[in-house]
Parts: C-alpha cells; structure tokens; sequence
C-alpha cells in the first residue's frame, strides 16, 4: 500500500511480530501446554477454552494488547498490589514520541506496567527492549514480541561483536522514534538492579549516540528521553537478589542456573507487591544537553546518565520500608516518623526469610537485604544536597 511505513529487513532478527504474523503467534500461544495456567490467572472468571478462543481471533498487535496484556496486567495490579499510583504523565508528549529510561527491578513489571499508565492516558504503547537471554522458550517469544518487545543481544563473544550489536540496536530504536514514530522502553542498564542503588549505565548512552556521531547534542536531543522511575513498596524477587549479590561476592561471579530467569519472572509477577508507584520524570531538554556540549563524548556520556539519575532518584517514592531498611542499616531512629511501629515489626518479619539461609554469613545477607532498601534513600539524599 502506497504511504505505509516498511521495517528494513536487517531489522528482521530483532523487530517484535507485525501484525500479519499475530494470528499464527496467537495460535501457538493458545495450543502451548503452559496456556491453561497462564489463562486460569490472567482470567479467573473465564474458562479457559473461552480464552483460548479469544486469543485466537486477535487479529493485531493493539487487538492483542490492549484484550490481553493490558486485562493481564490489571489482574497482576488487582491480586499482587497495595495500589498503584502514577504521577508525571503531563510530561508526557502527544505530538511525538519519546524513548523512556526507566529505571529496572523487575524484569517484565518495569515495562508492562508501564504500557497500562500510556493506555489509560489515551497514549500508545511503546516498544519494548527485551533480552535474548529471556527469549529462551516458544510461549516467552511469542507474549514478548507479540507485545512489541525486540530482541537486544546479550554477551557478545569479542569487541567487535559487541560493537555491532550496539550499532544494531541504536540504529533500530532511532528507526523506530523517528521513522515510525513509535516509543520505546529501555532499561537503564542491563539486568535489573541488585542491590537498590539505580545507576543509569554509560554505555548506554554511548549506544544511543552509535547511530548518529555527527551532533552529540542533537543526536541525544532528536531522542526525546524520558525517565522515568518505579518503585515497589516490597522489592520484587529481592531473596533471590541477596543471594545472587551474596554469590557473587563470594564466589566472584554468579552463574544462574537453568531456568532461573523464567523462575523470577513468575516469582515477580505473582509474589506481593505492596504499593506500586511510576513516576514519570520531566524529559531531557535540549538546553540541558547543550550545556555539555564542551566535553569529550566519554565526560558527556557520563554527565548525561548522571542527568537521567538525578532525574530518577528525586522522583523515586519511597515507601516506609525504605525508611526503616536506612534506619536499622545505619542503626539510628532519624526517620521513625516516616513509619509506624507495626510497618517496622512487618519489615523485620520479613527479613527473618534470611534466617533459612543461615549457614550463610547472616549479619552479610542482612546487611545486603536492608541495601536494597535503604540505596534510595541514600541516593534520595544526596540529590537534595546536589
């Protein structure tokens, strides 16, 4: 059709399904053997022959969006949340779009949630920055590219590769910002943060840049970046955090065992939340980014990330766990009017889950439980003395 938009073909490897390919995907989706399980939860009060059959004439990528994700979403916000808040969409434009920045602990939460706080705005769905080492079964590829998530390569063998897969990657979210005018969602880094302390990767902004080195300024600017920060009132998957941290710190390195990944994607997506808040920060201007203009591109990129934390850390809502993670970690009282004693008797419970890892050190596995809470509280800190 004359005027419609075609992807380049050497973007075929990493783009999310089109909707000409969503009927097939939907169908192998509703014949998978996991499908009954995800059915009974995404739709408790439908039959799951009901919702197979529904699935099955999703014709679009919005059709599966907005019937699926979106009343699977809610249903994870309804059974596992306190609440869920959002503040900052007026930051939001709806003249072009944006490449959000958000801030990562959760591995599908960050971003499926967000793609509900863009629809109830009136707003489309952004796509999504999914890596290939989730992407390790049918059923995982199908939900995650049929939910506009593309592939970004993980652990290149040589620089080279790595160079090239990050060119790839910038070229593709530039394609789709200002070709298509899609959004995009990204991680500040890659993988989710472990210990609490948000830290928005360098390379990341020099992978931005790859696709266009001829205007640092402009090439960031063209972008239209977003953060945007997320907070759990119960740290998703934090257990499995601690230990990880704890191996790594022992053993030098942590290596995930087989269907590790899959396993804290169920453990995020049905374990208790507590309260849930997105905050969606102000976007970077131009002026800002202008005003880096004289440094050297590694000084810039570092400054810009240093720009998107700052951005991140003041937004981020913190919830009285935070509060008395600081308190207990640093071993004052300073912030007890920030929580009640019952919320403090809740959070201690809750740390005593380390107690079955005692043949462990466990003042360490403490000490790095209460980091994950009280990292943002620090970072908070020190944004109001910057």
């Amino acid at each position: 059709m004359s005027g419609v938009k075609v992807r380049d073909p050497k973007f075929d490897d990493i783009r999310p399904y089109r909707d000409d390919e969503i009927p097939a995907a939907m169908q192998r989706i509703a014949d998978n053997p996991l499908f009954p399980v995800v059915s009974s939860f995404a739709y408790p009060d439908m039959d799951v022959d009901e919702v197979r059959e529904m699935l099955k004439g999703f014709r679009t990528v919005e059709e599966f969006q907005r019937e699926a994700m979106y009343r699977l979403n809610e249903e994870i916000i309804r059974s596992t949340t306190a609440g869920f808040t959002v503040g900052g969409v007026e930051n939001i434009s709806r003249d072009r779009p944006h490449l959000f920045v958000s801030n990562h602990r959760d591995i599908v939460l960050d971003a499926s949630f967000l793609q509900n706080v863009l629809l109830d705005a009136g707003l489309d769905t952004t796509e999504i920055t999914f890596g290939a080492n989730l992407m390790t079964t049918q059923l995982v590829v199908d939900a995650g590219k049929s939910n506009r998530m593309f592939r970004v390569e993980r652990g290149a063998a040589t620089p080279k590769e790595f160079y090239l897969a990050s060119l790839h990657l910038s070229e593709y979210i530039r394609d789709t910002l200002l070709k298509f005018g899609n959004s995009v969602w990204i991680a500040q880094r890659n993988g989710r943060t472990k210990d609490g302390n948000d830290r928005t990767d360098q390379g990341i902004i020099k992978m931005f840049a790859l696709s266009r080195c001829d205007d640092k300024v402009e090439s960031l600017a063209e972008l239209g970046i977003i953060p945007v920060a997320v907070s759990y009132e119960w740290e998703p998957c934090d257990i499995q955090k601690v230990l990880e941290l704890y191996e790594s710190a022992k053993m030098g390195s942590y290596v995930k065992k087989p269907g590790e990944d899959l396993s804290s994607i169920i453990s995020g997506i049905t374990a208790n939340k507590g309260r849930v808040h997105f905050q969606i920060c102000e976007p970077l201007t131009r002026a800002e980014l202008g005003s880096l203009d004289n440094l050297t591109s590694s000084v810039y990129n570092r400054e810009v990330a240093a720009l998107i934390d700052r951005r991140i850390h003041s937004a981020f809502r913190l919830w009285p766990n935070n509060w008395i993670a600081h308190d207990l970690r640093y071993g004052r009282s300073s912030h007890q009017d920030r929580y009640t004693p019952e919320q403090k008797v809740a959070f201690l419970e809750h740390l005593r889950l380390l107690d079955k890892y005692s043949g462990s050190e466990p003042e360490t596995l403490r000490d790095m439980m209460l980091a994950i809470y009280s990292n943002p509280v620090d970072n908070f800190l020190r944004v109001g003395q910057h």
